[in-house]
């Protein structure tokens, strides 16, 4: 079922760069759907929630007569929402806040010199969009992922904006609703697509004053393309998390890893889109073989057979064999995926030698499925080999760091110097200057001092 790329005895796999062009990959051309969806931004940025509407007929087909969810709605879904998934939100999201609590960063102050301070101020951006996609699936666990942090981080205004649904009477999904709900978040729109990221980051007016969604500073959350790429159009105007694509799994394993584990672990991102990536790069073909019989059995009986054998058989997965773990170890690295899973002898030590990965699950008894729902970490993650430079949600994505420099008179006039030479260099002199003209006290000038008072 997998399509094979073999890499046993092949120097190509010794740059990264070249690995990056033989591994399996999505090829989504985000460029040419911002093209496409440009008009929808620009038509919300220019008429709000006449062109909202507009766009949520002819893409959700649902006619829509107000952008926020009342109070009523959102409270209701969480009286009638199913005690077992009630329970299961609520231990997720005491995990979550347990795990996203300790990333919360802490003010300092160095002292650089006598009299000379330098302070780092964390401080949490004002107002946060929180998308919550809805498409072949609903995520009520999104909500928990992208809310927590933001509330961890100390977020005043959090809005959560998710597509409307026909056969929720034009609301959001109910579980989506009442995890806002449990979660305290009592702002949330009926918007989808590239059409709530337009609102979110230019703000609306609505059905009446009552309506309006006011503009936010950051937007997170995960989406399909058109609100990937409406990301893309909106970055600069405000912060994104990132630009995320179709989910991604891959997994390190050898001979000693479980064939079923393995097989069940690909089929498990697999189900999310028939463009997911599943990826298996093991130094056992022995092992590959049997994990092909066992996708054989267990794809068969998979409730969303036709989109899970889609994906596995597309351009985007496969399976890499490679000569062992050291090589094995390149790959994954190269490969960059948004979730993986290390199934080797001794997995927490090539675990921690991994550089490049969104999320790393070790072990037989870590599977992805666990994150996306209960370990704690958090479940919205760099894909597309985006996690060679960029990281997953977390605390640090809703806060900012400010520098406080304070230096009384001493320190400034021990340092003038340095600060001139270099305004001089670069040919800034009034750089120089702001700093010559605090010093010229007028102790300098009685001592009859042309320098300003700061020569050494």
């Amino acid at each position: 079922m997998l399509n094979r790329t073999d890499l046993r005895g092949s120097r190509r796999s010794e740059s990264p760069q070249d690995l990056r062009g033989l591994l399996p990959r999505a090829q989504l051309d985000v460029s040419q759907a911002v093209e496409r969806i440009r008009p929808v931004v620009e038509a919300v940025h220019q008429h709000g929630f006449s062109a909202i509407a507009e766009a949520t007929e002819r893409f959700d087909g649902v006619k829509l007569e107000r952008l926020r969810v009342s109070a009523e709605a959102i409270a209701r879904a969480a009286d009638t929402l199913e005690d077992d998934v009630k329970q299961a939100l609520l231990e997720v999201i005491k995990r979550a806040r347990k795990v996203h609590a300790d990333q919360r960063r802490t003010d300092v102050t160095t002292q650089v010199v006598d009299g000379g301070t330098v302070t780092e101020r964390w401080v949490p951006v004002a107002r946060v969009g929180l998308y919550v996609p809805g498409g072949l699936a609903v995520y009520p666990s999104t909500v928990v992922m992208n809310v927590v942090p933001a509330q961890e981080a100390g977020v005043e205004g959090l809005v959560v904006a998710s597509p409307p649904q026909a056969e929720n009477g034009g609301l959001p999904d109910q579980r989506v609703l009442a995890a806002c709900a449990l979660l305290g978040v009592d702002e949330v729109y009926a918007v989808g697509g590239a059409q709530a990221i337009a609102m979110l980051g230019y703000g609306s007016d609505g059905a009446d004053e009552g309506d309006r969604c006011e503009p936010v500073d950051v937007i997170t959350g995960p989406g399909n393309i058109w609100v990937t790429a409406a990301k893309r159009l909106l970055q600069g105007t405000v912060g994104i998390d990132a630009e995320a694509g179709p989910t991604e799994i891959a997994v390190l394993a050898d001979e000693t890893a479980d064939p079923r584990h393995v097989a069940a672990d690909l089929i498990s991102q697999a189900e999310h889109d028939p463009l997911a990536a599943s990826v298996l790069v093991t130094d056992s073909e022995a092992l590959l073989e049997q994990v092909e019989a066992e996708l054989a059995r267990q794809v068969a009986a998979t409730k969303h057979e036709q989109r899970v054998r889609t994906a596995l058989t597309g351009a985007q997965s496969g399976a890499v064999l490679v000569d062992d773990l050291e090589q094995g170890l390149r790959v994954v690295d190269a490969y960059a995926a948004e979730h993986l899973e290390i199934q080797t002898r001794d997995a927490r030590q090539w675990a921690m030698r991994v550089r490049n990965a969104g999320a790393i699950f070790v072990g037989a008894w870590s599977p992805v499925s666990l994150g996306d729902y209960a370990a704690g970490s958090n479940h919205v993650l760099p894909t597309a080999g985006c996690a060679r430079h960029s990281s997953g949600l977390s605390v640090q994505s809703f806060l900012r760091g400010i520098h406080v420099v304070e230096y009384d008179e001493a320190a400034l006039e021990d340092v003038a110097r340095h600060v001139v030479a270099l305004a001089n260099a670069e040919d800034l002199p009034a750089h120089g200057d702001a700093v010559k003209v605090r010093l010229q006290s007028d102790s300098g000038r009685r001592a009859g001092r042309s320098d300003g008072g700061f020569a050494r």
